[in-house]
Formats: C-alpha cells, structure tokens, sequence
C-alpha cells in the first residue's frame, strides 16, 4: 500500500473514530470519557478541513486514493477515494459529529461509555460509505451504521424507543438486502466490485436480446434504488423516520438527518445513475413522482403535527424530496436519446439541457449537505426545549419569545432558512433545484412548489407561532427545571454549552445563504464530470 501524497489522510480520517472508541472502552471516569471523545473527534474534523483544502478541482475525479488487496478471492479490495461528492459530506460528517458529542457530554448521564462508543462507531460507519470505492467495503460500512443508531434510539430513547429502534432496523435492512441482491447481479456481470470499475463496463449492456436486458437491469435498478430510498427516505418508504426521530437522543437526531439519510441520496448519485444511465432514465419520472409527492405530502403532513420533533422528522421528509426531485431530473438526460427529446419537448439547445441537468444535481448535492446543517440545528433547538420543559407538545407551549430570547433567535434563523428565506442556507438548494427540475420536468417542478407554501406555513405558524408568540401561561407545563436537572420557576434560555454547539451551524447558514460558492464548487465540478462520465460510456 502506498501512503505517499497524502494518501495516509484518508485511512486517518476513517480510522480515528475507532480508535478513539477503543480508548473508550477502557476509561473510567465519565468525565474522561466525555472529554477524552469530545477531543478526539478534533482529529476527523481538522483532517476534513486539510481534505477540502487539498481538493484539486483543476485536476478533479478521484483522489487521495489508497488501494489494497483485500479479500483476493472475490476480487474485493480496500479502495478508498473522495471527489467533489464526497468531500462536503465527510466534512459535515465530521462536524457534526463533533457538535453532536461535545452537546450530548452535556446531556448524557445514563451509560455514558457505551454511549460515546456507540457515538465513535457511527462515525467510522459513514465516513467509510462516503469514502468507499469497492461494493464489499461500501455494503460492510453501511451495514454497520445500523448497529449503532439501533442502540442509540433503543437505549437512550424515549419511552417507545424498543418500537422505534426495532422499525428503523428492519425496515433498513429489508432495503440493505435488496441493495445486496443488486450489488451480487452487478459484480456477476462484471467481474469487478469496483464502484468505478463496474461502472465503466457497462454491466448487462452484452445482452443481446433487449427485452431481456431492460428487464434484468431494471430487476437490479430496483434493488438498488429500495436500499437507497429507504435511507433517505423516500415517499412512501418514509414511515420509519418520525418514529425513530421521536424517540432518539437529540445528537441522534441531528446525525440521523443530518448525515444518515444522505446515504441513501449519496449511494443513488454515486452507484445506480452512473452504473445504470439508461435504465435510470427509463425509470426518471418515477424518481421525479417520488420527489415532488415527498416535498409536498411531507409539508402538508407537518402542518397536522402536534409533537415539534415529530414535526421537524416530517420536514426531512419533505426537504429530502427536493433530492429526488434533482436527481430524478437530471436523470431524465442521461442519454443522448433523452436530451434530444428534451430538446425537442421544450425547445431547447443541448447546452441548455445539459447545464439544466448539472444545475438540478447541484441543487440536489447542495440540499443534502444545507439540509445538514439546518435540520441538524433544529433538532438541537428541540432538544434544548426538552431538557426543560420535558414535553414537545406544541399546544404547550406560547409566548416563550419573552422568556427565552436567545432561544426564540435560534429558533428563528434555523426555521427562515429551512423554509429557504433569501440570504440563508436553504435557498440556494431549493432555487437550483427548481432551476434545473424546471427546464427538464417542468409540471413535477411547479406540483413541487406547492410544498414552498406549505413549509412557510408550518414552520410560521406551527412552529414560531405556536411556541414563541402569544402571551406566557404558566399553567400550560407543570414543572419546568434547567437544562441538566434542577427545578426552575420558568422556562431558561439556553446556557453556555448549547450556544456553543449552535454557532458552528448558525454560522454555516449565515455564510452559505450569502455565498453558497465555496461548498458549491466541489458539487458542481463533481456535477459536470459524472454528466461527461455518463455521456462518454454512451
């Protein structure tokens, strides 16, 4: 194996988690142990940085590869690499994971090492998906993010955590199989479990016969597609996540939307559209369907939530269909066949399809590392109001803009931007998204924005209204205490550890809702080489 230029980065990145989860096991003092994983989960975060720094974007594709023997056998091997896709995400993965711990050491008091191990093995999990350029070694971290958010809702959930946890594991799995069935017909066809590899052979394209080939790639379209869409997830494959959301810890929350559906899109930009460009295009409107529905029906059913993370679980629903929306779109021209037809349907040059198709999976891309950072925020937002009032009934609540000040401003500024208010995160997805969904599926696009009105509408009067606005009762919430345990005659505003969690994000809002560019490029140029990649096999 070879470690020269940089290529140690990677390993290290992936790698530290684990240690840092070892070291764990053997401590002693909960203190220690709080502190000790809140300062290893440093390393992944600065190496993240060094990663983004050290992107070439002139050079592009794959790099900082390491490549190894690894079971010789099945040809599979340890392959690592990152591009443009993957870089943002391992960022947000790892600061989130930092967030999340150093707020959950301010939270935690019940089994606090199996937690925090628990917490170090789900980083390494996602970290090896997004860095994975082998299908064993991709299927192997994927699976193994199971375990941990499995333990996380079961153990440290609330009071329907054991039903919680036991749907969120089944209803994976049953996709993870499915994703597995696929990834075997793949590497049969191919002989390869490299991601890339396999792509570039075009796998069943040989068969002559075309009835016979369109069935059986699409039979392993579908498999794929089921692993995925239950992750993001997908309309209607959803039913797990507000379930999960409910009753997870609050940092389980904020990874579980925050990274953990981002999998599922992740594994349908990286695998099945440029392994299947045909066959996905066949099957686009469906994808397209899929999202737009998503965006709307998550929106309406926020509207009817009386639990507020109930409330923020559906809006993922919701913010994850402009996902599928964008790639469902581009998807539609993944062949020459399909942008001439867009090009006839709606009088367009092929330039302008094509820099549609780039715009909608940059509008997809940049929603799935915004809608990180945004939801991750308000997750936080609700659990800080739970520590206190031990309750997320919105009809409890009203009038807390007085009371709590400086929560009613976070509270603001997350929520303006997960409804995609103009100079914050959320507006530059959702103006790409539409922008390319538009030019390419322009009737899905306008169903789609229905879902717009419907999320000022929720987050407005659902959410600010019903929790900040009006006048104060006292009478409302039985027993108010403070943020780790103590009686309270009111409701408190948030204190130093849960401010300082919020920054890193309100920060990340502020600054991508101005100039959206910095996270944009490695996207776009990502973007711009799968459409060349996809273009050139055909």
């Amino acid at each position: 194996m070879d470690f020269s230029n940089n290529q140690w980065l990677l390993p290290l990145i992936l790698f530290w988690p684990a240690i840092a989860g070892i070291l764990v096991l053997f401590g002693k003092n909960d203190r220690v142990i709080k502190w000790g994983s809140i300062l290893a989960s440093l390393l992944p975060l600065g190496l993240s940085i060094m990663l983004m720094a050290g992107y070439d974007f002139t050079k592009g594709g794959m790099q900082f590869e390491v490549k190894a023997d690894w079971i010789p056998a099945i040809n599979a091997s340890f392959h690592l690499g990152v591009d443009g896709l993957s870089v943002p995400l391992i960022f947000l993965t790892t600061l989130l994971s930092t967030l999340s711990i150093y707020y959950s050491a301010g939270t935690i008091t019940h089994r606090v090492k199996e937690y925090f191990i628990m917490f170090h093995l789900l980083e390494l999990s996602m970290l090896g998906v997004f860095m994975s350029l082998d299908y064993v070694l991709f299927y192997v971290f994927w699976e193994i993010s199971l375990v941990p958010m499995y333990l996380l809702i079961g153990i440290w959930g609330g009071k329907n955590r054991n039903y919680a946890s036991i749907k969120f594991f089944i209803y994976t799995l049953i996709g993870s199989v499915a994703m597995l069935l696929a990834i075997l017909a793949t590497y049969f066809a191919t002989g390869t479990f490299d991601i890339i590899g396999a792509a570039a052979a075009k796998p069943f394209m040989d068969i002559q016969n075309e009835a016979t080939r369109h069935v059986i790639s699409s039979l392993v379209f579908w498999g794929l597609f089921f692993g995925f869409a239950f992750k993001v997830p997908s309309f209607p494959f959803h039913t797990w996540l507000p379930d999960a959301h409910t009753e997870a810890p609050t940092a389980g929350s904020v990874i579980l939307a925050g990274v953990m559906l981002k999998l599922g899109a992740y594994g349908l930009l990286r695998i099945v559209l440029p392994t299947f460009p045909e066959t996905s295009q066949y099957w686009s409107m469906w994808i397209v369907a899929i999202g737009a529905i998503a965006i709307v029906y998550g929106a309406f059913v926020c509207v009817a939530q009386t639990d507020l993370k109930r409330l923020i679980a559906y809006s993922s629903v919701s913010h994850m269909g402009y996902v599928m929306l964008g790639i469902g779109a581009a998807a539609s021209v993944l062949t020459p066949a399909g942008v001439q037809t867009a090009m006839a349907h709606f009088n367009l040059t092929q330039e302008e399809v094509l820099k549609s198709a780039a715009m909608a999976i940059n509008g997809a891309t940049l929603q799935m590392f915004n809608h990180g950072i945004i939801t991750g925020a308000l997750f936080l937002l609700v659990g800080v109001i739970y520590e206190r009032a031990h309750t997320r009934e919105l009809a409890k609540f009203g009038g807390l803009s007085t009371k709590t000040p400086y929560f009613y401003a976070m509270m603001l500024i997350a929520g303006f931007a997960s409804l995609g208010l103009p100079g914050l995160a959320g507006f530059w997805a959702e103006f790409f998204t539409f922008r390319g969904a538009f030019a390419l599926v322009p009737y899905w696009a306008a169903f789609g924005v229905i879902g717009i009105v419907m999320t000022a509408v929720y987050i407005l009067w659902r959410v600010i209204q019903n929790v900040f606005l009006g006048e104060y009762d006292a009478t409302k919430v039985a027993h108010w205490t403070t943020v780790d345990g103590q009686h309270a005659d009111g409701p408190t505003d948030m204190v130093g550890f849960e401010k300082l969690t919020l920054w890193p994000l309100i920060a990340g809002i502020f600054i991508l809702g101005i100039y959206p560019t910095p996270i944009l490029d490695y996207f776009n140029a990502s973007a711009v080489r799968f459409l060349a990649f996809v273009h050139g096999l055909l």
